[in-house]
């Protein structure tokens, strides 16, 4: 069994992942939720893989991400085939819950934007990583990443915790190692043609739930 966790720790490269983001866009500029659900998944093993300290964002990643699996393999799964088919029918059929009123708590809508924040802070963590020296401090930039996003939407517990646990992040090359793509260089290169696919599925998604008013949801 340890041998099996090895080979599947040597396959594993954070690029295949930005690859899967990259087949999220269809022509039309809809984001297609199966792939953004599977580019999700293999972001989660890459904190998992950096040890406890993302433990509390890859939990809650993981378990959104099964909602939207349920959804799409629900009775209904034809109509959660893109971000944008999501939106419009649970929209249409009052199933997002815009009132705190807990109706609806797990609807897509509410559970992707989410990831769609997590997603976010992610982007700026690892655009702050690509342009920074191996001097830099990595605590000091998810700190700066988590406060201009997560950080907006949680309550004070747990952006203290964040806080701590970023103290004990690794170094950068420590990050680097773990994405399994070649030297630094190379890892520099990668990021800097893989972060505008990450930035356009976010973007088009931020777009979609601003011109619907549902941001915000509760």
């Amino acid at each position: 069994m340890a041998d099996a966790v090895v080979s599947e720790n040597q396959k594993f490269s954070i690029k295949e992942v930005f690859d899967t983001f990259q087949l999220c866009v269809t022509e039309n500029k809809e984001v297609k939720i199966d792939q953004y659900v599977a580019g999700w998944r293999g972001l989660v093993r890459f904190l998992n893989s950096l040890g406890t300290v993302f433990y509390f964002i890859a939990k809650d990643a993981a378990s959104k991400i099964q909602i939207m699996v349920n959804y799409r393999n629900g009775e209904n799964g034809a109509q959660y085939a893109t971000i944008q088919s999501m939106v419009k029918y649970e929209l249409e059929n009052d199933l997002v819950d815009l009132t705190e009123k807990a109706s609806f708590p797990e609807s897509g809508c509410r559970t992707l934007l989410r990831l769609h924040r997590a997603l976010h802070w992610l982007e700026l963590f690892l655009e702050r990583l690509r342009t920074s020296t191996e001097d830099d401090k990595t605590s000091v930039m998810c700190s700066e990443s988590y406060n201009e996003s997560l950080a907006l939407f949680h309550p004070y517990m747990i952006r203290k915790a964040s806080g701590l646990a970023f103290c004990t992040l690794p170094r950068r090359y420590t990050f680097f190692e773990v994405m399994n793509v070649g030297t630094p260089d190379q890892v520099v290169a990668m990021l800097g043609e893989a972060l505008p696919l990450v930035s356009e599925v976010y973007q088009l998604t931020q777009d979609l739930y601003s011109k619907h008013n549902i941001l915000d949801i509760p």
